[in-house]
């Protein structure tokens, strides 16, 4: 079988536009959880999130791609514009070449539109590009048209999850031999008031902080933004004279079978396990955990005890930057994926801010509030998500 390494990076997300500035927040211990702009803000009862400040699409897109692209792709397109600057990759003819991105809303942002349109305010048409900005897979075609890439393209829809199975299942075909490259990650951007609106229905949302392990904790906060990162047949990158930012050497996916919300501590450490397993590592050769740590009850207590089973006495500095960055759903493992790859190439473990005061049941070291320099040759990166889907991607330092 092949080596997986990661040659390229980019995102787009509530700490930063760029790579560099995300990881500069992330060592600073820097929140981009704010006050909302949205419509309709005054109906809401959560009016804070990670939002994406500052965006201004017409500074990387043409106008013809703003007017056919949502939010989503356009965070996308921009983020997988900068993996490909970075790693250098040249497409060629594009068979041997994929995308396979991870969201779980899609074009959120224009079906909010619509419905606004025609049942708020009464019209009796929608934008005649409705369809394709809302399609789930309409970020990965932006991205394959962007660079000319004409082997698979499509998207993984597992809500929390999608992005982790994503960048899996672009481990896997280049592991085995199908594809030598694959811009892979997800994209989410569901900070509109319908999107916001559904998720206070769960009553699982934060009005105040997301707190991950905290004893004063009191719910997730969202984010949207995007990470695309070029993950390619090591023989071809070496071949090219490329960086290699990290190499993917495990992965596994679970299903709990067993509730639509309520996550399994069974569930989520098979799914450790089955990393570590196909890595060919013992659960002691981690040296950090990017936890999938939401700042709910459910989650911090059953993650926690997952951890526990896996790692017995010897359990690793664990964080949740979603403290910092929000929830980006469908997006989320990508953009904590940069956490890993930061702890890996310049040995800085990312904190969880905002942490209080321990939780009796959530006894990890959490790296609380201030980052930390550390020697990190292997990370885990967890995502548990809604439907009981679970999947954790194990690096290794290049």
């Amino acid at each position: 079988m092949r080596r997986v390494v990661i040659t390229g990076a980019g995102t787009v997300n509530a700490l930063a536009h760029d790579v560099p500035g995300t990881w500069a927040a992330m060592r600073a211990g820097r929140c981009g959880i704010g006050p909302l702009d949205i419509a309709d803000l005054d109906r809401l009862s959560v009016r804070i999130g990670g939002q994406v400040t500052g965006w201004d699409a017409a500074a990387h897109l043409d106008r013809a791609t703003i007017t056919a692209a949502d939010r989503f792709a356009q965070f996308a397109l921009v983020a997988a514009g900068q993996a490909m600057m970075q790693s250098g990759l040249v497409v060629g003819e594009g068979a041997d070449c994929g995308v396979i991105l991870g969201t779980a809303g899609g074009g959120l942002q224009t079906s909010d539109d619509s419905y606004r349109a025609v049942y708020a305010e009464g019209k009796s048409r929608v934008h005649p590009l409705t369809v394709p900005r809302l399609m789930g897979n309409a970020g990965a075609s932006h991205v394959s048209m962007a660079h000319g890439i004409r082997g698979p393209v499509f998207t993984v829809s597992t809500a929390c999850a999608s992005s982790n199975h994503a960048m899996g299942l672009a481990f896997q075909m280049i592991r085995a031999g199908a594809l030598r490259a694959v811009l892979t990650g997800g994209s989410e951007a569901m900070l509109c008031f319908g999107g916001i609106k559904a998720w206070e229905g769960l009553r699982v949302m934060s009005s105040r902080a997301c707190r991950p392990f905290s004893r004063t904790r009191d719910g997730m906060v969202q984010g949207e933004g995007a990470a695309v990162f070029v993950f390619e047949d090591r023989d071809a990158a070496l071949a090219r004279g490329a960086e290699i930012l990290a190499e993917v050497v495990g992965f596994a996916m679970t299903s709990d079978a067993t509730d639509l919300v309520a996550p399994s501590v069974d569930g989520a450490a098979r799914a450790m396990t089955g990393a570590l397993a196909d890595a060919g590592l013992a659960p002691g050769a981690v040296d950090y955990i990017n936890a999938h740590g939401t700042g709910t009850a459910a989650n911090d207590r059953t993650e926690t005890a997952a951890i526990l089973q896996v790692f017995g006495p010897r359990i690793p500095p664990v964080s949740s930057t979603k403290a910092m960055h929000g929830h980006l759903i469908g997006g989320t493992g990508a953009v904590e994926l940069l956490a890993c790859l930061m702890a890996l190439r310049d040995g800085v473990i990312a904190p969880t801010i905002g942490f209080e005061e321990a939780d009796p049941d959530c006894a990890l070291d959490v790296v609380p509030n201030v980052a930390r320099q550390a020697d990190v040759e292997v990370a885990l990166s967890n995502a548990f998500a809604f439907g009981g889907l679970n999947a954790v991607l194990a690096l290794r330092r290049a």
